[in-house]
């Protein structure tokens, strides 16, 4: 006699509403899927509420204030220049509207996919508890994102620090701000804040700035940050404990071996993300660790049919990766044919002015793997666009193999760097050559110049 088949509330439910699973549900569902999507803060996750889109829009209104007040230089009056920051959010508001995030119950309700409210439980692996009700399924994808890393530094929680979330409620900019994190958030809000009158200091336990990207991007971002913004920065520096006193907070910081102090008016924690894996995986035989739900090249977690995807696994934290990662996971959960997660070519931008982006490895990681390398670099100042914009701070650096010429990395410093990069991203995901790119003829005057003059170097 055959066995009973289990019967399940849904095909899929799936935790989290953001890149990383908000895309499965459209997939899965339009596919003829019975699915559930669980979200217990806002739909849509972390991007569009609180943090590519808003962000981006505040870096946005920052660069055209910045732009307009040295006007003159292009023969512009600017002594009527300023700012309302309450305007400045209602056009950071104004952004998030447009994404149409707001109406994501409606359309998740119009294709069909069931929206649970509240914070997700698995009881069992194939059960979790939602609001104190139980819904099962057949499968599950994980895809709840991280949450801001708050260090243990002594003192810390007493003295009250901000994240990026609440320098979106910020009726004014802080006098003066002490950031402690030098990578991609720590540097777009130092940028943001002090174009809008904040004075920064910021603190990197690495020996430089975006200590994820090449060295040259780390040394050109510190030297604009001090020279330009009159942002001081302590790299290779250790936050040991805060106090308040008097109003103002004080950070005492470890550099060189000495104890430095810093008084300022506000902090604000960039120190990183931490995946969000408080759900019972226990429960459901799902393995994780502090780096977040351990998953294969499939997305797929110890527990068979339970996937994970984006932030929560912990691997290249960036909408774009949540997003592809999330195709690749449905994919796999109704298809026989398995297609697996590729990361050499993952862009990454940070929202500077000029934008910093990169791809591929660094020049620092092809040498510790004792690559034969060739590194083609050419500042963006040679460029007839530079002229024309009066901007020249910035290069292209491409890193090729030496005996074929097949480029495995890049970085850029320069306006529009987030969009040149994707060029060089193809490069890197088909193994394409310096001497593909520059054989292939670029328009006069582009900042993608320097794409082709680069290559050229060394094709």
């Amino acid at each position: 006699m055959a066995s009973r088949r289990h019967h399940y509330d849904f095909d899929l439910i799936i935790i989290g509403s953001g890149a990383g699973g908000g895309i499965a549900a459209h997939v899965a569902a339009n596919a003829g899927h019975k699915v559930a999507i669980v979200e217990e803060d806002k739909i849509g996750g972390e991007c569009p509420n609180y943090g590519c889109i808003p962000t981006k829009a505040l870096l946005r209104s920052a660069e055209v204030y910045d732009i307009a007040k040295n006007g003159d230089q292009y023969g512009l009056r600017t002594s009527t220049i300023g700012f309302s920051l309450p305007k400045v959010t209602k056009w950071k508001d104004l952004s998030v509207m447009h994404t149409g995030v707001n109406q994501g119950e409606r359309v998740y309700g119009e294709e069909g996919i069931t929206l649970l409210k509240g914070h997700a439980h698995f009881i069992d692996s194939r059960t979790v508890n939602i609001a104190r009700k139980r819904y099962s399924a057949k499968n599950f994808l994980i895809a709840t994102g991280s949450s801001n890393f708050t260090p243990p530094i002594e003192g810390l929680e007493e003295a009250g620090f901000i994240t990026h979330r609440e320098v979106f409620t910020l009726s004014s900019p802080p006098k003066s701000l002490f950031i402690i994190g030098g990578g991609t958030v720590g540097c777009e809000f130092s940028q943001m804040l002090s174009i809008f009158g904040s004075k920064i200091q910021i603190a990197e336990m690495e020996p430089h700035l975006l200590p994820r990207e090449d060295r040259d991007i780390g040394d050109l971002v510190e030297a604009l940050f001090e020279t330009k913004r009159d942002i001081r920065v302590f790299a290779s520096a250790k936050v040991v404990g805060v106090e308040k006193k008097a109003g103002k907070k004080i950070i005492y910081y470890k550099k060189n071996g000495q104890i430095h102090s810093a008084k300022v008016d506000e902090i604000l924690v960039a120190a990183g993300k931490i995946p969000n894996t408080d759900l019972g995986l226990e429960n459901a035989g799902v393995q994780y660790g502090r780096g977040g739900i351990i998953v294969n090249s499939r997305m797929q977690t110890s527990a068979k049919h339970i996937y994970a995807t984006g932030d929560v696994t912990g691997k290249y934290m960036f909408t774009h990766t949540a997003s592809y990662q999330s195709k690749v996971a449905v994919h796999n959960i109704f298809h026989r044919d398995k297609v697996v997660a590729k990361y050499h070519a993952v862009p990454r931008v940070v929202f500077l002015s000029p934008e910093v982006a990169a791809v591929g490895i660094s020049e620092e990681q092809a040498r510790e793997k004792k690559m034969k390398i060739n590194v083609g670099f050419t500042p963006i100042s040679v460029l007839g666009r530079a002229n024309t914009s009066g901007l020249s701070d910035g290069f292209v650096k491409v890193i090729a193999l030496k005996k074929s010429g097949v480029i495995v990395g890049a970085s850029i410093v320069s306006p529009h760097a987030g969009e040149m990069i994707h060029e060089l991203a193809l490069a890197v995901n088909h193994g394409l050559t310096v001497q593909h790119i520059e054989s292939t003829i670029h328009a006069f005057p582009t900042w993608s110049e320097a794409v082709h003059i680069a290559c050229a170097k060394i094709a």
